[in-house]
């Protein structure tokens, strides 16, 4: 009698397709590791729900409440603060303004052409 048919005799087959190892992801503000439970992604960052706060003042966030500019990311109040203040994107937040690069492209094409 052959014995080797019986359920408990044949060795299990696992699928080489399955792993439970998951690729690990990687908080982009602390570089810790992100699980599951704790995981956000906005604009195809991945953060610890705890990490994701507003750069002027450090207030949490949340998906709806949050704007980015340059991967930076601020609470919707210091994003139109810093915007109203100055009147643009650039000089409102520490930046050149895009008229300046401009001017200078302006001032090239004046000297060639001269």
């Amino acid at each position: 009698m052959d014995n080797r048919n019986t359920p408990e005799d044949k060795p299990v087959q696992r699928s080489k397709s399955f792993s439970f190892k998951t690729p690990r992801e990687v908080c982009s503000s602390c570089e810790k590791t992100v699980y599951p439970m704790e995981r956000l992604v906005a604009n195809n960052l991945i953060f610890h729900s705890a990490c994701f706060c507003c750069k002027h003042c450090n207030t949490k966030l949340s998906l709806g409440t949050f704007a980015a500019l340059s991967g930076d990311f601020y609470c919707k109040p210091h994003f139109q603060q810093l915007f109203k203040s100055k009147g643009n994107y650039d000089e409102g937040f520490g930046r050149k303004q895009h008229k300046e690069l401009w001017t200078s492209k302006e001032g090239e094409n004046i000297t060639k052409t001269a």
